[in-house]
């Protein structure tokens, strides 16, 4: 009967050990946490580095529209500021103008050339101040003011003097 225990023994041994081994591996999966391999890092940078370019992308291209729209009003802007310039620069030019010929047109008439009549032109709105010698000439002034282009209105302020 020597032969029985014997033959139980290795059996009993070969479990025992698988038990421990079971058991030792079973106490080393608990305390251990899995380290990812390198494929698995490779991924999860891959994966990093498209979620990085993406929001890239979106932040360029949202700062690009941002731009665009900024120049497209900073040129609106800037034509506005330069029609308004050339418009007022116009109408500076045309005052000018108009006062120049009303002043050219006064010195032409033998009665109110040798007076010293102030032309002011505002707005196409001519202005006469200073002496007149008689109340005929002061008209003929207006009616000579009147007849320049671009005078819309006249405000005859010439004062009869008597000489």
């Amino acid at each position: 009967m020597n032969t029985p225990e014997i033959s139980h023994r290795p059996a009993h041994r070969v479990v025992s050990i698988l038990a421990v081994s079971a058991l030792a591996l079973g106490l080393a999966a608990c305390g251990k946490t899995e380290d990812p391999t390198v494929g698995q890092r490779l991924d999860s940078a891959v994966e990093k580095t498209e979620q990085a370019a993406a929001e890239a992308r979106a932040n360029t291209s949202s700062a690009m529209q941002s731009a665009e729209t900024k120049m497209e009003q900073g040129a609106a802007s800037a034509e506005s500021a330069t029609k308004n310039a050339a418009n007022s620069a116009m109408e500076a030019i045309d005052d000018a103008t108009i006062t120049a010929r009303v002043n050219a047109s006064l010195a032409k008439d033998p009665d109110l050339s040798a007076l010293k009549i102030n032309v002011d032109t505002v707005d196409g709105k001519v202005t006469l101040n200073g002496p007149a010698p008689t109340t005929v000439a002061r008209d003929r002034a207006e009616t000579i003011a009147k007849a320049v282009e671009g005078v819309t209105s006249v405000n005859n302020q010439l004062v009869v003097t008597a000489s």
